[in-house]
């Protein structure tokens, strides 16, 4: 038997964590699900504490103390699953700017034989709602940028909603990366592509969140742009590697 684990980074997503949490555990696929709390002061954290007395077996909790960044709160998770056996991995949002039941879809395709499945706003049938115009152009500019410069076959590379097999993220090093926020998503694709990895996109409709505030912010993108010339920069002449 498989055992699946969902992965919520959260800061201050009290408006969001309990329905999510329940909204996962009602779907046909047996999840567990972990939420890496970086010190919430709204009490996150205490609500899901609070659900682990419905939920024993299934909602765990990693609290930390500060806001350390997206991909550390990710690989966190991943070496807390790693360490507990489980076989596939799922990041998700705690806003429901991914729709939870499209974790079965994404389950799925790495039972069918995905290594790395992408939750897609850029392949067919994909789509993104309640995003202004130059939201839109923005991220669809930057997975434009993305592929250009890494050449990956990924339509939607900063996308944050993935399944990885278990194998992928023991082969990574995960120590090896460097990004933190927007980019962490691409170098994650990034590595798992440059590893051979099969990676797989589903169509998804990606909607703005409607409680709580973006975590988005100039540096992030910052980051991004340079991180990806850096990355591939590195990577091209052999200098750098991921396993």
């Amino acid at each position: 038997m498989t055992k699946q684990l969902v992965i919520i980074p959260t800061y201050n997503e009290r408006e969001n964590i309990v329905r999510i949490i329940e909204t996962i555990f009602a779907l046909p696929v047996d999840f567990e699900l972990l939420v890496v709390d970086d010190g919430s002061p709204d009490g996150t954290a205490t609500l899901v504490k609070g659900l682990q007395q419905t939920y024993p077996n299934r909602l765990h909790i990693l609290e930390r103390s500060g806001k350390l960044g997206l991909g550390t709160a990710y690989i966190a998770g991943f070496r807390w699953g790693l360490a507990r056996a489980y076989d596939s991995f799922f990041e998700i949002d705690a806003d429901f700017s991914h729709n939870p039941k499209d974790l079965v879809r994404l389950h799925e395709a790495i039972q069918a034989g995905a290594d790395v499945a992408v939750g897609s706003r850029y392949v067919k049938h994909g789509k993104v709602e309640n995003w202004p115009f130059d939201r839109i152009a923005l991220s669809y500019g930057a997975s434009l940028y993305v592929r250009l410069i890494t050449w990956m076959r990924v339509k939607d590379p900063t996308a944050g909603f993935v399944g990885y097999r278990r194998t992928v993220l023991e082969t990574i090093d995960l120590d090896k990366i460097r990004f933190i926020g927007y980019a962490f998503q691409i170098e994650m694709k990034f590595a798992a592509y440059q590893l051979g990895f099969k990676i797989v996109e589903i169509p998804i409709t990606f909607i703005d969140r409607v409680e709580g505030t973006s975590k988005m912010s100039g540096g992030i993108v910052n980051e991004a742009i340079k991180g990806v010339l850096q990355m591939r920069w590195q990577t091209l002449f052999g200098a750098y590697r991921y396993d």
